[in-house]
C-alpha cells in the first residue's frame, strides 16, 4: 500500500532528495548493525538518482547493492543493469560499495534481506521483471515460494530476465517506488483502481500490507 506520497517539480529535485533519503537509511542501518543492504532497479529514469546517491557520504565499504532484476545479458551489452550501475552508482563515494550482480551469479539469492529496495514501473504494468504474459509470473508473484529469484520471459519484456521474488522484496525493511512522467502516474492510478494482478503484476505491491513510498515527478 502507498503510506506516503512525495511529489516533486521535477527529476533532479526528486533525484536529490531519493538519494538525501536513502543514504540515511543506509546510515542509519550500518550504525546499527554494520552492514547495509540496497537492491536498486535499472532503466533510464534512475540514472540522475544513482548520480547523486554515488556522491553522498557514508561508510560505503559497508555498504552491498544488488538490483531488483537483471536483464539476461553479459555486462558487456548496454542493455545490463549491472553496467548501469557499475558506471553510474558504483562511482565517486559509492566506488567502495560491494556489487552483486544477478545474472550468472547463484550467490544473490543467498543475500541477506534488503534494507532498501527501490522498485520503477513500466506503462504496462510491470514492476522488477513481473511483466503481464509472463511464464514463471505466477510463480514470481507466489508469498509461499522458497526461491529469492525466478527466471522469467515475457512478451513485452525483451530479453529473458532474473528477477527477485514478490516475497523477497515485500521482506525489505523500506520498500519504495521511483516514477516520473504523466503517463506513469497515470497507470499507477489505474493500478491502483484494479485488482488483477496478472494484468497488472504491480498492483501485488500495491496491495500488499507492506507500505510503499512513492516518488514521483511530472
Amino acid at each position: 500500500m502507498i503510506s506516503e506520497r512525495r511529489l516533486f517539480q521535477n527529476a533532479q529535485a526528486l533525484a536529490n532528495r531519493l538519494s538525501q533519503d536513502v543514504a540515511a537509511m543506509l546510515r542509519e542501518e550500518v550504525h546499527n548493525k554494520n552492514s547495509a543492504v540496497l537492491a536498486v532497479s535499472g532503466g533510464t529514469t534512475p540514472q540522475a538518482f544513482f548520480a547523486a546517491l554515488s556522491k553522498q557520504k557514508l561508510d560505503w565499504a559497508k555498504v552491498t547493492i544488488t538490483l531488483v532484476d537483471e536483464r539476461q545479458v553479459d555486462e558487456t551489452s548496454d542493455r545490463s543493469n549491472a553496467r548501469l550501475v557499475k558506471q553510474s552508482l558504483c562511482v565517486n563515494e559509492a566506488a567502495q560499495a560491494k556489487f552483486v550482480p544477478l545474472f550468472q551469479n547463484p550467490t544473490a539469492a543467498l543475500l541477506a534481506p534488503f534494507d532498501v529496495a527501490i522498485l520503477g514501473m513500466g506503462n504496462d504494468g510491470h514492476t522488477a521483471s513481473f511483466f503481464p504474459g509472463g511464464d514463471h509470473l505466477k510463480v514470481a508473484l507466489d508469498l509461499d515460494i522458497s526461491s529469492s529469484t525466478v527466471e522469467i520471459s515475457a512478451p513485452g519484456s525483451g530479453e529473458p530476465r532474473l528477477t527477485f521474488t514478490l516475497a523477497r522484496l515485500l521482506d525489505a525493511k523500506t520498500l519504495l517506488l521511483h516514477i516520473q512522467g504523466q503517463d506513469k502516474m497515470a497507470t499507477l492510478e489505474k493500478a491502483l483502481a484494479g485488482s488483477d494482478q496478472f494484468a497488472m503484476p504491480v498492483r501485488a505491491v500495491l496491495h500488499a500490507a507492506k507500505p510503499l513510498t512513492l516518488y514521483w515527478c511530472p
